[in-house]
């Protein structure tokens, strides 16, 4: 991966598929000037490259009974029992999300609980499970105002053609 460069195509193309991921490769072929073959190997380079690192369903978690969403720091014992408590957190179902992080924590988690009760649950039982972890420190999220995808700049040459047709 560290020789691929994106060019403005590829970067056009990751700019429709972050903003409508359904989006049919033919009108991406279409918006980028190229045949819907090439779309098509593009989008495999892109994937083979690690630049796309795959495709999911997201689910809306309330939508499902998952009204609580917190964000736990945990801090590690010891540095080399990172990996210990890795797989621990890992087969805890709540655990949506796993971050090293920088100052006085060693990872944030994020968690999905149907409600406090059981977000209690997870941390009085679950956590304490796990071996290594010292402390933790539980922020509730109370609403998530958005959540979005990385963004990706369409292209280069496109976004100063448009600068010009402003101007």
């Amino acid at each position: 991966m560290a020789n691929f460069k994106i060019d403005d195509t590829d970067r056009k193309i990751l700019f429709f598929l972050v903003n409508d991921a359904r989006k049919p490769y033919l009108e991406i072929a279409r918006e980028c000037g190229v045949s819907g073959a090439a779309i098509h190997q593009r989008i495999r380079k892109l994937e083979d490259n690690g630049i796309i690192a795959g495709s999911r369903l997201l689910i809306k978690p309330s939508a499902i009974g998952l009204n609580v969403c917190a964000y736990i720091s945990i801090v590690v014992t010891e540095s080399n029992k990172s990996p210990e408590v890795l797989a621990a957190l890992k087969k805890i179902p709540e655990v949506v999300e796993c971050h090293f992080v920088t100052g006085k924590y060693t990872l944030l988690v994020k968690v999905y609980c149907r409600d406090n009760d059981h977000l209690m649950q997870v941390i009085m039982h679950s956590f304490r499970e796990v071996p290594y972890i010292q402390s933790t420190d539980t922020m509730i999220s109370l609403e998530e105002v958005f959540e979005r995808q990385v963004w990706v700049k369409e292209s280069t040459s496109s976004a100063e053609g448009k600068k010009s047709k402003a101007q």
